[in-house]
């Protein structure tokens, strides 16, 4: 019987494997660390991606107007058409009633786009055809910046999205992948939005934006969404009877409402290393995003062109 020789030069063996494992490394390095787009004279892409018409109202509307404000391009995507979310309305109906209040939103904001996918609300899973839609989302929006959920997160829908985002942050650029769209040149910055939650980990303050000059332009954006601000929030937490009828009432009722906790300590070590303590502590609001292990992971200096409004 021949036999089959196993007598290999084991030092030469482990130099190939190792330099092989060195070319994988580089070759990663190259895809996943190219620079975003900074230059000034040419505006970022940012498209928020999350699971209901409202959710980056809530967690970043003031930041959205600011970087509106600069010149950015920013785009609102919401997975689900929020159909599920109301105690007396539902269905198309309810969904056609949220569609229009994200676009008057997005108006309010200032932002270019907010669009609405048609998958039920409270049905969004992980699924293969809808990362696809994500991953085509991000590429059409040829985007520098993408913001996601938390894959932890009370509602199924939002740690579905969160998962959708980051599972498609570095297909983005394979071009086999959902090939009738172009890859992206450079994988993007992926951020997280901010929650409360700490368990697996708690968020992590990375980047802290002060947004008291845009307060009002927020609750004006979330005042847009009537059936959740006046309506389906307040019932599920006991409170429709507290709404006021008329108009600056309830903006009255929604900024004492929404945003009576201010800044808290940990959002406040954050302005402090973007601001200054001084400038850090004339701030009653902000907005908190978190890093992603996934896609560039930017420099302080890329941070600073991506939310040009952090103090110098």
């Amino acid at each position: 019987m021949k036999t089959i020789s196993t007598n290999l030069d084991q030092p030469n063996m482990y130099y190939r494997i190792s330099l092989l494992s060195l070319l994988f490394l580089i070759f990663n390095s190259i895809n996943l660390s190219a620079q975003i787009n900074t230059s000034n004279d040419t505006p970022l892409r940012v498209i928020a991606i999350f699971a209901h018409p409202d959710d980056a109202d809530f967690k970043m509307g003031g930041t959205a107007a600011m970087m509106a404000e600069m010149g950015h391009e920013v785009k609102f995507l919401s997975l689900t058409n929020g159909n599920a979310g109301h105690h007396e309305k539902g269905g198309g109906v309810l969904a056609n009633i949220r569609r229009e209040e994200a676009k008057e939103a997005a108006r309010r904001l200032g932002i270019v786009e907010y669009e609405v996918l048609d998958n039920n609300d409270s049905e969004l899973m992980p699924e293969l055809h809808i990362r696809k839609d994500v991953i085509r989302a991000i590429r059409e929006w040829n985007a520098d910046v993408v913001l996601g959920l938390r894959p932890n997160d009370y509602h199924p829908d939002h740690r579905n999205a969160g998962k959708l985002v980051i599972d498609a942050s570095y297909m983005v650029i394979v071009p086999n992948v959902a090939p009738d769209v172009a890859p992206v040149r450079n994988n993007p910055v992926f951020l997280y939005m901010q929650d409360g939650f700490s368990k697996p980990n708690p968020f992590s303050h990375d980047i802290v934006v002060g947004i008291d000059e845009v307060i009002d332009t927020k609750i004006r954006g979330l005042d847009a969404h009537v059936s959740q601000i006046y309506e389906w929030g307040p019932w599920t937490g006991g409170r429709l009877d507290e709404v006021p009828e008329g108009e600056e009432e309830r903006l009255e009722w929604l900024s004492e409402s929404m945003f009576s906790r201010g800044v808290s300590e940990a959002q406040m070590e954050g302005l402090k290393k973007w601001y200054g303590e001084e400038e850090a502590a004339q701030f009653r609001f902000a907005e908190s995003f978190e890093i992603a292990e996934y896609g560039h992971y930017p420099s302080d200096e890329e941070i600073r062109m991506i939310f040009p409004m952090l103090g110098q």
